[in-house]
């Protein structure tokens, strides 16, 4: 199960670094990690969160996608894409399936 609150405190320490600060690998290696334990429940949490907090998560759907090796993260990840059509999620989703192929 993936705590919302845990992301949330990562997405908005993330927001409060400037663009080349090293943590900010540090808050991806979490994301990544805990979104890569159970794909059932990543899927899940990304099918129910806001868009802001997508587009935060995007930044790392490339490492769960070489994690987790999963057709059907890939599926949900377009589908998002679809759901909110504001967002720029096409370079992400590409970034996933190259790594769903390595």
């Amino acid at each position: 199960m993936i705590v919302s609150e845990k992301i949330e405190n990562l997405i908005n320490e993330r927001k409060k670094l400037l663009p080349d600060d090293p943590r900010i690998n540090e808050i991806w290696d979490e994301l990544t990690q805990i979104f890569s334990e159970d794909e059932k429940a990543t899927i899940e949490y990304l099918n129910n969160c806001s868009e802001r907090q997508l587009e935060w998560i995007s930044e790392v759907f490339e490492d769960i996608s070489e994690n987790l090796q999963s057709e059907d993260f890939i599926d949900t990840l377009e589908k998002l894409q679809k759901k909110f059509p504001d967002l720029d999620l096409e370079m992400d989703i590409s970034y996933a399936k190259e790594a769903l192929n390595n």
